[in-house]
């Protein structure tokens, strides 16, 4: 492994150190999720006890959620993309992606988008949890401490927010057989743990950030993320609360190079071979779709007049070197609108509304922003502003993967129901879940 996403590229001898390390425990860390997890086994051990070995791990969160085609921030935007209609497969040899596309039954627990997101999330939290159990006991550095527990947390809390998005139920515990938790228990987990991670992340020292990632802001990206699921969850004045602590200036997200590309570009887009952004409908029906003139569409479409409607992605997804986001600005301002909205304040859920519609490209630090002139003009009523505020969101967080949980949050119809906006409601559980835990649940409904 190179010196991925460190900081200090001409690298630290402790960022060295750390990589080392991790590069050399890997291929046996990832091999088997049973070994890894074992507390006996002298590969974890190494980790454990050595602070450099956490430091390690800690860098290795990133690569494992953002890297590569088994990764989550791939097969988070391909998974739910194809499942609400935002993506068109070009080569239906792909055959996980088209099955997919197909949805139905025809997504099975043998497909690998649903278990590569599964498996490298369930990884994510797993290694995530040996941070967190180990950091006090064996970091002195106080800076450092902090940075890794603040680091963990976030993985930790989104890859548990991330897993309840696409499956019904969620083990909590690592354990053989362990027992399936319902969505309100992940949520509230997850919650707990990016709360954890805030408080920790007031201390992180210049020592953590040197041997670390310069991409992510793990202060800002931890407070959205607790936004986000306090909506998902329904704490709409916790929504609201986390939002505002959010810096809307800053841009926190997966950086990539030519050694370590962005992998929806690298596989995907660039090649033109897996697939592309559906049309300037967004996949959505004839009432929510986007105007012509806004502003977005030439952010996420390489080229809104393409011959033939042959639409290839921009934004975040066309060059090896883009950054994927961890959220967006545009999602906290569209979080405080709907949380004030289901509160039934429609008067502050407007404004954050026109904030949205109203915001120049220029003003975001992602370049993102529908550019009209004036803000909601519809009914001001409490569906009618709902409904807005849905549209909204699938046109500035288009492709992030969050349709999937927002078609089920905004009651749109699913699965087998007439004008369904979802070939499923929910992924069923891999088969490899299922052969190792007893516990797994029967598979929602295609």
């Amino acid at each position: 492994m190179t010196d991925y996403h460190i900081k200090n590229r001409s690298g630290s001898r402790a960022a060295k150190a750390a990589l080392a390390l991790f590069a050399g425990l890997a291929l046996l860390l990832a091999s088997c999720s049973e070994e890894f997890l074992d507390p006996a086994n002298p590969v974890g051990t190494q980790i454990e006890e050595s602070a450099e070995g956490l430091t390690g791990l800690a860098v290795g969160l990133q690569f494992r959620w953002s890297v590569g085609r088994q990764s989550p921030a791939y097969n988070i935007i391909a998974g739910p993309g194809f499942t609400t209609s935002e993506l068109r497969l070009i080569n239906p040899g792909n055959l996980n992606e088209n099955e997919v596309d197909l949805g139905g039954d025809n997504v099975t627990g043998a497909n690998g988008i649903v278990s590569n997101l599964w498996e490298q999330a369930m990884l994510t939290r797993a290694e995530a949890q040996i941070i967190l159990d180990n950091a006090e006991s064996v970091v002195s550095n106080s800076g450092v401490r902090s940075g890794l527990i603040a680091t963990a947390s976030l993985y930790k809390g989104l890859a548990l927010g991330t897993l309840i998005q696409c499956f019904e139920q969620v083990p909590l515990t690592i354990e053989k057989d362990a027992p399936f938790r319902q969505r309100t228990d992940v949520l509230n987990e997850a919650i707990q743990t990016l709360e954890n991670g805030r408080a920790a992340a007031a201390g992180i020292s210049d020592d953590f950030l040197q041997t670390t990632t310069g991409s992510i802001d793990v202060a800002n990206s931890i407070n959205a993320l607790l936004a986000r699921f306090h909506l998902m969850a329904g704490n709409y004045a916790d929504a609201i609360t986390a939002a505002n602590r959010v810096d809307l200036s800053v841009a926190s997200r997966f950086a990539y190079d030519d050694v370590n590309p962005n992998p929806v570009a690298f596989i995907s887009t660039q090649t033109n071979n897996v697939f592309q952004p559906v049309n300037l409908t967004l996949g959505l029906p004839a009432e929510l779709q986007p105007d012509v003139a806004d502003q977005r569409l030439a952010f996420y479409f390489a080229d809104v007049n393409a011959p033939n409607q042959d639409y290839r992605a921009g934004g975040f997804l066309d060059e090896n070197a883009d950054g994927i986001p961890i959220y967006l600005p545009g999602e906290m301002l569209l979080i405080k609108a709907e949380a004030y909205a289901r509160q039934n304040d429609l008067g502050n859920a407007i404004s954050e509304l026109d904030a949205v519609i109203t915001k120049d490209p220029a003003s975001d630090p992602f370049g993102i922003g529908a550019g009209f002139a004036t803000g909601y003009s519809g009914a001001q009523t409490q569906e009618a502003v709902l409904l807005e505020i849905y549209r909204q969101r699938c046109m500035e967080l288009y492709m992030s993967g969050l349709r999937f949980e927002d078609s089920r949050r905004f009651d749109r119809p699913g699965a087998g129901e007439p004008g369904e906006e979802r070939n499923r409601n929910y992924y069923p559980y891999p088969d490899s879940e299922r052969v190792n835990n007893g516990n797994t649940p029967s598979d929602p409904a295609g």
